[in-house]
């Protein structure tokens, strides 16, 4: 059974201990390639029955569950980080606080294809990926134990990945993440003191500037945050007040897909293919909301935040929390403007 341990000298900072991740299978592992072994992709059609049974799936002509046709694939994690049966127990051991590691552990794959990547895809088949974020989102809400939801993706060894084939992964949490907490606070602070949503603002005066601005269209900007912590680093936000990525709905899925493949290609072809990690962050789930969105309802808001990795953390940055980024994001949005769309 996992396990949840509260940091007792960083504030809001819990650690999971999940021993079954030690049973992975990693594909990116040196001794392979020096064996000339192609990976086993157990993530393609034909392959269902190799992985625990779909719990969403986007079949375009029809068909049965757990068998081929499927365009997007949504199936448990076979070795979760957290188990979704079971109750919290959370409890207080001297003046250590720990609970069972209660959760979801989902794995959306992108498409059938081990060799399309996300941003090689059509912007349809961008908006089908986001539909599943969606509809899990949406299921797994009503489950009263878990109070957030975090959907990411690793492409490439560098960003922690350990499967080849495309595709992303969902944890429903049974806490609401540190950098969350600390995103409404500061919303709330900003609102305490200035009586308008903080999201707004800083996304007002990108639009404003125009500095950091890569791309925008009706509903979304993409932009290099103004403390980007990585080189590159790029966020997709919603012009409009929204704090649930569930509440898209088809018309502007298909428009953030456009704008996600359009930045996605120009990351590709303007930094040669970085990996990279991309993770939404939205608000804490309606069960938990009251805990911490009370003033800033109309503040905080979903969004996109992609992280190539073409730098590396070290002992400053672990040690001190300060991130070293030799790339304004000023130089970083204009070249990302340079480029043309593929």
């Amino acid at each position: 059974m996992p396990e949840l341990r509260k940091d007792p000298f960083v504030s809001n900072r819990w650690i999971i201990f999940s021993p079954e991740r030690k049973q992975r299978p990693v594909e990116f592992s040196s001794t392979d390639k020096e064996k000339g072994k192609e990976p086993f992709d157990v993530f393609s059609w034909g392959k269902e029955n190799l992985t625990p049974h779909e719990v969403f799936a986007l079949r375009p002509k029809g068909g049965l569950k757990d068998s081929p046709g499927w365009s997007v694939r949504v199936v448990p994690n076979k070795y979760p980080a957290l188990r979704i049966e079971g109750d919290l127990q959370a409890e207080g051991i001297g003046i250590f606080d720990r609970m069972n590691g209660i959760g979801a552990h989902e794995v959306i794959i992108e498409n059938p294809n081990p060799d399309i990547e996300l941003e090689d895809q059509t912007v349809e088949g961008i908006a089908g990926v986001l539909q599943a974020y969606r509809e899990r989102i949406l299921d797994l809400q009503q489950d009263i134990r878990f109070r957030y939801i975090l959907i990411f993706k690793n492409k490439g060894r560098l960003a922690g990945a350990t499967l080849k084939h495309p595709h992303s992964q969902l944890i429903a949490l049974p806490i609401v993440p540190r950098e969350i907490k600390e995103k409404i606070e500061q919303a709330r602070r900003h609102f305490g003191i200035k009586e308008r949503g903080l999201f707004a603002d800083v996304l007002r005066e990108e639009l404003r500037s125009g500095e950091r601005v890569i791309m925008e269209n009706s509903f979304f900007a993409a932009f290099c945050p103004w403390a980007s912590r990585f080189p590159f680093e790029s966020w997709i936000m919603p012009k409009f007040s929204s704090l649930d990525f569930s509440t898209l709905d088809d018309n502007q899925i298909m428009l953030l897909s456009d704008i996600l493949q359009n930045l996605l290609r120009r990351l590709k072809k303007g930094l040669q293919n970085p990996d990279y990690n991309m993770v939404l962050q939205t608000a804490p789930l309606r069960n938990s909301r009251q805990d911490y969105m009370t003033a800033v309802e109309v503040d905080f808001r979903w969004h996109i935040e992609i992280l190539p990795r073409i730098s590396y953390l070290a002992g400053f940055e672990l040690g001190s929390e300060f991130f070293i980024n030799p790339v304004f994001p000023e130089e970083a949005a204009d070249f990302l403007r340079q480029i043309r769309k593929i």
